[in-house]
């Protein structure tokens, strides 16, 4: 039987019957069986897929919907990237090998996993179906490159953040976004990564604390999102665009688990304003 999961050797036993510490090295075309009697290793997450979630359209440009889309064009390589019109999506890739990754700026240590632990080549897509229709190109891609869902991050508008806050999580709740619910139909599971923007909400309600989809819409919560940033507002974003892409760097090249205790929340413009 193949290993079909990405792990990580800890550890190898000589003929002698020793354990000695190896380096890193990834066991995916050995047996589980020759694996449980010579290493002990542990099954790691790298992801494979990013989805940038938005509407097409020159009138959607600049909404508060199209914050992933945003986001994207902070990534320091966006300008190497060859979009091109592929499953339902505007689709591009990167051999990793051309990409510099940080080291963790909130520690000054590199990266949990080497970036040559990554896979060789990173895909990256922008759904052109309409946000409600999202997940139907990133099962296209996703099965063309048989890239599993919990190697898939999504970035995203979030409503239920805070303006200007970014978080990474995996699996969980939807929080009413359509992109979100079109990707749980499609996979027929909620488990993939998501790198959530704070856009905030129009009405009175603190985001987070709850309140339905149906209130929502009351609320005004569909105009919201079709809505544009404001000018200071979109100059507010800039820093928050640029530490979520330095967070995508880094879960690219690590393991995105070891990163969530750092980023289940965190205000980038308090962080701003705390560095002028």
């Amino acid at each position: 039987m193949k290993a079909t999961g990405t792990a990580v050797k800890r550890q190898h036993k000589n003929e002698n019957g020793a354990w000695h510490i190896v380096p890193k090295l990834y066991i995916n075309y050995i047996s589980f069986d020759y694996a449980e009697k010579h290493f002990e290793y542990t099954v790691i997450t790298m992801l494979h897929l990013v989805v940038f979630l938005g509407n097409p359209g020159e009138k959607y440009e600049h909404n508060r919907h199209n914050a992933g889309w945003i986001l994207a064009e902070a990534l320091p390589f966006f300008p190497i990237l060859d979009w091109q019109k592929k499953f339902k999506a505007l689709y591009a890739n990167v051999d990793s090998a051309r990409i510099a990754f940080p080291d963790d700026p909130s520690t000054a240590a590199p990266p949990a996993a080497a970036p040559e632990a990554m896979p060789g080549k990173l895909h990256f897509i922008k759904p052109q179906t309409y946000m409600n229709h999202s997940g139907e190109a990133v099962l296209a891609a996703a099965l063309f490159y048989k890239v599993k869902l919990n190697e898939i991050i999504v970035v995203h508008d979030e409503i239920e953040l805070p303006f200007g806050t970014l978080s990474l999580k995996f699996s969980g709740g939807l929080g009413g976004h359509n992109g979100l619910r079109s990707m749980k139909s499609c996979f027929s599971s909620p488990d993939f990564w998501r790198l959530r923007i704070g856009i905030g909400r129009p009405d009175d309600r603190i985001p987070g604390r709850g309140g339905s989809i149906e209130d929502s819409h009351t609320a005004g919560i569909a105009d919201w999102v079709l809505s544009d940033f404001t000018p200071a507002e979109a100059q507010a974003l800039v820093p928050v665009y640029n530490a979520g892409a330095g967070l995508l760097l880094q879960a690219l090249a690590a393991e995105p688990e070891q990163l969530m205790s750092q980023w289940v929340k965190k205000d980038c413009l308090a962080e701003e304003k705390n560095d002028i």
